[in-house]
C-alpha cells in the first residue's frame, strides 16, 4: 500500500487548527499550546514528551486521529530537542560522539517507523501504542 492509500488521512480531514474553539493566541489555538508546553516540559524533564504526552492529548483534547497525532507530534520533536539540547550542552552534559550515534540509529529507524505508521490502520495502531505505555510503565516501577 502507497502512502497515498486508504490509510493515510488527508489534511481536509483533519480538525481545524482551531480545535480551541475558535479562540486564539498570537494566531495559535490554545489547547496547542498547552498541549506543546506539556510536552516541552515533560521532554526537558523526562526525554519523553511527543509520544507519550502530545499524541494522547491530540486524540482526547483536539480530536486528531491516532495517525495525525503521531504525525503532528514528530513534526513537533525537532524544536523540543533542539531546545533541550542546547540546555544541556551548555551544562555540558551531551555526550557529542554518543548522541551522533543514537541520532544515526534513530534517523534509520524513524523512516521505518513512518512508514509503517502510513500503513498501519488506527485501531492497531492505538493497540500497539496502549502496549508500548503499559509496557514502559512497568519496567519503570519494576526498576
Amino acid at each position: 500500500m502507497s502512502i497515498d492509500g486508504p490509510a493515510r488521512t488527508t489534511t481536509t480531514d483533519l480538525p481545524a487548527l482551531d480545535a480551541g474553539g475558535g479562540r486564539t493566541v498570537l494566531g495559535l489555538a490554545p489547547r496547542f499550546i498547552a498541549i506543546g508546553i506539556a510536552g516541552g516540559v515533560l521532554s526537558g524533564l523526562l526525554g519523553v514528551g511527543g509520544g507519550i504526552v502530545m499524541v494522547r492529548l491530540l486524540v482526547l483534547w483536539t480530536a486528531y486521529g491516532q495517525r495525525d497525532a503521531h504525525a503532528l507530534s514528530l513534526g513537533a520533536i525537532i524544536p523540543i530537542s533542539l531546545a533541550s539540547v542546547i540546555t544541556y550542552g551548555v551544562a555540558g552534559q551531551v555526550r557529542v560522539g554518543y548522541a551522533l550515534a543514537l541520532a544515526a540509529g534513530s534517523v534509520l529507524g524513524a523512516r521505518v517507523g513512518a512508514g509503517l505508521l502510513a500503513r498501519i490502520q488506527e485501531r492497531p495502531l492505538k493497540i500497539v501504542f496502549g502496549v508500548f505505555l503499559g509496557a514502559v510503565a512497568i519496567l519503570l516501577v519494576a526498576r
